[in-house]
C-alpha cells in the first residue's frame, strides 16, 4: 500500500473551478454596467481581460514555466476592468491588466506567491501614471436630472484632482436618492455603481462557501459604526462608491489577506478603518491604496494570529493556572 504525504484531504474544488465561479459571480456587476453604461464598456471588459490572460502566457513562456489556463488570470482581468471608470480609453484596460498581471503577479513567482492584490495594484497604476482619464466618470442611462448636474460638477472637480487620490463622486451625496445608490443611477466605476448586482454576486460566492462571510461583513461595519461616530450618512457611506464591491471581491482574496479567520477579521477592520478615515478626512475614495497597504501589512499580521497546530493541547484554567488537556 502506498501512502502519501499530508494532507490527505480531497475535495472537487480545484483553483480552476473556483476562478470559474468567481467570474459567474461577478457577471451581475458586468451586465449592469453594459446596461448603465453601454457597449463601450463591455469593450473594456473584453479587453481588460484578454490583455490579462495574454500577458500571463506570455510571462510563462518568458520564464520557462508550463502553460496553465488556470481563469486566475480572466479574474484579474474582469475585476480590473469593473473598477475602471466607463469611458476610459481602450488601451487603458489593456496597459491596465498587462502592468497588474507583469508586476503584480508574475513578479513575485506567479499565482499564490504575489502578496499585493493585482486588479487593485492596476488600478493604483493606472491612478499615478493616468490621472485625469482615470477621474471622469459618465452619468449612467436613467439617471436623474438633478444627478446629471452633480455627475458634471464632480467629474470637473474630478479631473483637478491630485493623481494620488481616486477621486470618486462622494461629494455630490445630496443629487442621489438611497434607491439611486442601491440600483447604480449614479457616475462611477463600471462595475461598481449598482449594489444590488454586487449583493447578488457576493451571495453566490457566500453559498458556495468559496468566500468566509465575516470579512465583507466586518468590513461594512466597520464603516457604518465610523460613519456613524462621526456624524457621516452610514447608509450613503455603505452604497456609495467601490466600498461593497472591494468587501466582496477583493478584501476575501485568498492569496492577499491573512490565512486565518480572526487574521481576516482584523484585515476587514483595518480596511474599514482606512477607508473611512479617508473618505471622512479627503472627501475621496482611495480603497485600492488602502487594500495595497493592508496587503502589505498580512505577513504581520499572520505572525502574531497564528493558528493552533493539529493535535496540539489545548490550554485551560483551572484553579487560576493553566493546565493542558
Amino acid at each position: 500500500m502506498e501512502v502519501n504525504v499530508s494532507p490527505h484531504i480531497r475535495s472537487d474544488w480545484d483553483v480552476r473551478k473556483i476562478m470559474l465561479c468567481v467570474v459567474l459571480a461577478l457577471i451581475p456587476s458586468a451586465i449592469a454596467g453594459v446596461y448603465y453604461f453601454g457597449y463601450y464598456a463591455l469593450m473594456i471588459i473584453v479587453l481588460s481581460i484578454l490583455s490579462a490572460q495574454i500577458t500571463e502566457l506570455i510571462g510563462f513562456k518568458l520564464m520557462g514555466k508550463p502553460v496553465e489556463f488556470d481563469g486566475s488570470a480572466i479574474v484579474t482581468g474582469l475585476i480590473l476592468a469593473l473598477i475602471l471608470p466607463p469611458s476610459v480609453p481602450l488601451w487603458i484596460p489593456v496597459v491596465g491588466s498587462a502592468f497588474a498581471i507583469a508586476f503584480f503577479k508574475l513578479l513575485f513567482g506567479g499565482l499564490g506567491k504575489n502578496i499585493f492584490n493585482p486588479a487593485a495594484g492596476g488600478r493604483v497604476f493606472l491612478l499615478l501614471s493616468f490621472g485625469a482619464v482615470m477621474t471622469s466618470f459618465p452619468a449612467p442611462r436613467g439617471q436623474s436630472a438633478a444627478a446629471s448636474t452633480a455627475a458634471s460638477t464632480a467629474a470637473t472637480t474630478a479631473a483637478t484632482t491630485a493623481a494620488t487620490t481616486a477621486a470618486s463622486p462622494l461629494a455630490s451625496s445630496a443629487a442621489y436618492s438611497y434607491m439611486d445608490l442601491f440600483l447604480g443611477r449614479i457616475p462611477g466605476s463600471l462595475g461598481e455603481t449598482c449594489k444590488l448586482a454586487i449583493l447578488i454576486g457576493g451571495i453566490i460566492l457566500i453559498a458556495l462557501g468559496l468566500i468566509d462571510y465575516m470579512v465583507p461583513l466586518v468590513y461594512a461595519l466597520t464603516c457604518i459604526i465610523i460613519s456613524f461616530a462621526a456624524g457621516a450618512d452610514p447608509l450613503y457611506h455603505l452604497l456609495s462608491g467601490g466600498l461593497l464591491f472591494a468587501a466582496f471581491f477583493m478584501a476575501t482574496d485568498y492569496v492577499t489577506t491573512p490565512i486565518t479567520r480572526e487574521g481576516r477579521i482584523v484585515f476587514a477592520i483595518g480596511l474599514g478603518i482606512l477607508t473611512m478615515a479617508t473618505r471622512l478626512l479627503t472627501g475621496v475614495e482611495s480603497i485600492s491604496y488602502m487594500i495595497l497597504f493592508m496587503n502589505g501589512l498580512v505577513p504581520i499580521i499572520d505572525r502574531f494570529i497564528i493558528p493552533r497546530s493539529f493535535g496540539e493541547p489545548k490550554k485551560v484554567k483551572v484553579g487560576g493556572k493553566k493546565n493542558e488537556q
